[in-house]
């Protein structure tokens, strides 16, 4: 069977604890020709993965309680052969494309705090993953515009999160 290329969510879950809510998602990372093409020839690749955490309101908007970003850098180098993630400060590197695909793909998101979350109430939980591509070169950039090529983005993904339950996976609402 073959898959699409593109990002999907593969797993998101949010834990309840008396800390607060811990977001975490795996998302499946599939490049297709082109992108892998540019990363193996040195330019590298920058994910972002993004949550909210919002709780619902029926005399106004929703309100968002928490949302963050992160980037994942993937680089290849040439010389050694290996691939190298960078987050922040942090850095490992891998043999094989599929292996450092994984690693990037799996994220667990800063824990919302206790003390944003109000006994009793209902919120939505929300994971994206999606190629930046903002941060490469600028010949690639217009190209990016050009060709859907390098539109990787797995969407929103949103699921309930009830105060009562210990974890709730999530059901697929692409965006």
């Amino acid at each position: 069977m073959a898959h699409a290329d593109g990002i999907e969510v593969s797993r998101a879950e949010a834990s309840v604890s008396e800390d607060g809510y811990q977001i975490t998602a795996d998302f499946g990372i599939r490049l297709n020709f082109v992108v892998e093409q540019a990363l193996t020839h040195g330019i590298p690749l920058y994910f972002m993965s993004e949550f909210s955490l919002t709780r619902s309101r029926w005399y106004w908007l929703d309100e968002e309680v928490a949302h963050g970003e992160h980037a994942t850098k993937l680089s290849y180098n040439i010389l050694t052969r290996q691939y190298r993630i960078t987050r922040g400060a942090l850095f490992q590197n891998f043999d094989s494309l599929e292996e450092a695909l994984r690693v990037v793909g799996h994220h667990a998101f800063p824990q919302v705090p206790a003390s944003l979350i109000k006994p009793g109430s209902n919120y939505v939980a929300a994971v994206r993953m999606r190629l930046d591509v903002s941060q490469l070169p600028k010949p690639l950039q217009v190209n990016a515009l050009a060709t859907r090529d390098w539109d990787l983005d797995s969407g929103w993904h949103r699921w309930a999160v009830g105060p009562g339950a210990a974890t709730a996976t999530a059901t697929n609402a692409k965006e």
